[in-house]
């Protein structure tokens, strides 16, 4: 447990190194964004494949046609669609891990030949990977709560 403890935090450090070197990656901030899903702001709602901007002119930038709907409140468009994303990525790489801790609960259970420290922490594998589905369930609902926050 110890290094496995050990190793998650050299991983985050490394992370927390990384990310300056990804920012300044970055492109140049644009006005616009194009849509990945279809994002609804108050009434108003915008299809994927087109882009929120302030203006047609901005959206020229963007790859995509031009959702005209979205120029009042262009901004909460492109914040929706980040959220979007980001809870998406959330939910897939949850559900594989918890898919792994099913798996390899599973599999410690059934080597454990009668030990039963080992059928305990194979059984702690599988109700932690049970509580890493919650957790991803409960991510696809994060966009909603965001809504709410911001009063959309």
């Amino acid at each position: 447990m110890k290094k496995i403890l050990t190793a998650l935090i050299l991983l985050s450090f490394l992370s927390i190194l990384l990310v300056p070197v990804v920012i300044s990656a970055q492109e140049e901030m644009k006005e616009c964004c194009t849509l990945r899903k279809e994002v609804t702001v108050d009434t108003v709602t915008c299809t994927a494949g087109t882009v929120a901007a302030p203006a047609s002119t901005a959206a020229a930038r963007c790859v995509g046609t031009y959702c005209s709907a979205s120029a009042p409140k262009w901004g909460m468009f492109c914040i929706l669609n980040t959220i979007y994303t980001v809870t998406d990525w959330m939910f897939v790489i949850l559900m594989g891990v918890a898919v792994i801790m099913v798996l390899l609960g599973a599999f410690t259970i059934l080597t454990a030949g009668g030990a039963t420290e080992k059928v305990t922490t194979g059984r702690n594998y599988i109700v932690w990977a049970l509580v890493g589905f919650i957790i991803a369930i409960l991510a696809k609902a994060i966009p909603s709560i965001a809504k709410t926050i911001i009063g959309i």
